[in-house]
């Protein structure tokens, strides 16, 4: 993937689905100005999505553009095991158990560079959704995702319509796009990947986020965020609903940038910026 010379802020038109057709609409949220202003002097590559949930206006830049998705992944492991525990097939108070070496056979991790180098993995399903979520543990998410499958993971995205994203395999990395993880927290804020037990028990886990260093870092501490990050080498992004006093918006931003502090840091501006353009409308 190249970087580019020019911040990749450019209006583009947002795709809908109408009666399985393909139409384009223009962006319907004035936001082009100020995200460059925060974007000004960037070379990195950067991809937006916002949108209005209550009036379903929309804003996307390089929204179809694919990144690796770090741990943004995760959030598909969370809806998988949701659905699993909907069908019986798994309990929250199942254990699941492996050996730190086969995990990293599994996914194909290089023992040396890993967090952990040897021992045992042990959690409750309930807790390493905890700590996949809340604390983007990686042994809790190569635990449910070796519980669940990487199969059964790929045909739930291919069912909810996320046409650019992919789990991957043992030897490619997932990847998505800016325009799947607003669909897929759009989806979730509308009951879509589950029952309202299970939509309301995703969104607790969301908002308990403990990494806030990017969308919340600007914003008010009273207003509740449902976001999970990703970090992964060149690669650093933040997606979630913000549950503002203005009106509830979705806000996605990717990145693949030389500095990750710096990109991380360009989030957040991102998100103030997105914060205050409806605080003023």
């Amino acid at each position: 993937m190249q970087m580019q010379s020019t911040p990749r802020i450019a209006t583009t038109p947002v795709q809908v689905q109408v009666q399985s057709t393909m139409v384009s609409i223009p962006d319907q949220l004035s936001l082009k100005k100020p995200l460059e202003e925060v974007l000004d002097g960037s070379t990195d590559s950067y991809a937006v999505v916002v949108k209005e949930l209550q009036t379903n206006k929309s804003y996307a830049a390089d929204e179809h553009h694919k990144f690796t998705a770090a741990s943004l992944y995760k959030l598909w492991v969370m809806a998988v095991v949701y659905e699993q525990l909907e069908q019986g097939k798994l309990t929250e108070s199942d254990v699941l158990k492996k050996d730190v070496v086969d995990l990293h056979k599994t996914f194909n991790i290089a023992t040396e560079s890993a967090e952990k180098k040897s021992g045992t993995v042990t959690l409750s399903v309930a807790n390493a959704l905890s700590r996949m979520i809340m604390l983007s543990d990686n042994y809790a998410a190569w635990l449910l995702t070796d519980k669940v499958g990487l199969k059964a993971i790929n045909v739930w995205l291919k069912e909810h319509g996320f046409a650019d994203s992919s789990f991957g395999s043992e030897k490619t990395l997932p990847s998505t796009t800016a325009s799947d993880v607003s669909l897929f927290f759009e989806k979730l804020a509308d009951g879509e990947l589950g029952s309202q037990e299970s939509t309301d028990a995703m969104l607790d886990l969301l908002t308990r986020q403990q990494l806030n260093g990017k969308i919340p870092k600007y914003l008010p501490s009273s207003v509740d965020i449902a976001h999970k990050t990703g970090e992964l080498g060149k690669y650093s992004h933040d997606a979630g609903i913000i549950y503002a006093p203005q009106g509830d918006y979705i806000l996605v931003v990717l990145s693949e940038s030389a500095s990750r502090i710096g990109a991380d840091a360009r989030i957040g501006r991102i998100s103030e910026a997105v914060y205050e353009y409806f605080e003023d409308q």
